[in-house]
């Protein structure tokens, strides 16, 4: 796995932890436990710290960086999906940020708040909490339902099911040639034969 020190500063991830063997993780960064970090994610603790708290997940070709002396956090179960970049912000205790996203420095996603895909939210920018923000830049468009915030919620509890199916059963394989009859399919749980 990519795991670099930069000026004697490892990586911790926790062993409860999943990290995807392609992901990068350089310096100054902190995975607590039941965090799951995606393929191609680049964490790059080079210049300020980051941190994952516990069961947060960074989703693919996602980007955490800051500048020297600031943290980038993700509190417990943050949510952060696709493709988002994250700058020396600060993502509240079960917020979601959306595919493409980008959160700037200083920033701070409120605590159950909602970002939509492809916001920008700006450097210095507040997201109250239980909020939905979309746009560019980003504006709070509304508070969230009680039925939005549980839906985020399974979300999350899906990727902390996914680091512990990741860390029991991933591994590199040849591709087949062709499918095999009976092909089973992951419909939750464990993966079932299709009758």
């Amino acid at each position: 796995m990519p795991f670099y020190a930069i000026d004697g500063l490892r990586p911790v991830v926790h062993p409860s932890a999943y990290v995807h063997p392609t992901a990068v993780l350089i310096g100054d960064v902190i995975v607590g436990p039941n965090c799951y970090i995606a393929p191609g994610a680049s964490l790059r603790g080079d210049f300020g710290r980051l941190v994952l708290e516990e069961g947060s997940n960074l989703q693919d070709n996602c980007t955490m960086h800051g500048f020297p002396g600031t943290d980038t956090v993700i509190e417990v179960d943050g949510h952060i999906g696709h493709g988002a970049v994250l700058h020396g912000c600060r993502v509240g205790r079960n917020a979601l940020v959306g595919m493409n996203c980008v959160v700037m420095d200083g920033a701070v996603v409120g605590e159950s708040a909602i970002i939509a895909a492809c916001a920008f939210v700006k450097a210095g920018q507040e997201i109250p909490a239980r909020t939905l923000a979309a746009g560019i830049p980003a504006k709070v468009l509304r508070d969230l339902s009680e039925e939005e915030i549980a839906w985020k919620q399974a979300g999350t509890r899906d990727y902390q099911n996914l680091a512990l199916r990741s860390a029991r059963s991933m591994v590199e394989v040849r591709p087949l040639t062709e499918m095999e009859e009976g092909r089973p399919r992951y419909e939750g749980g464990e993966a079932k034969p299709k009758n």
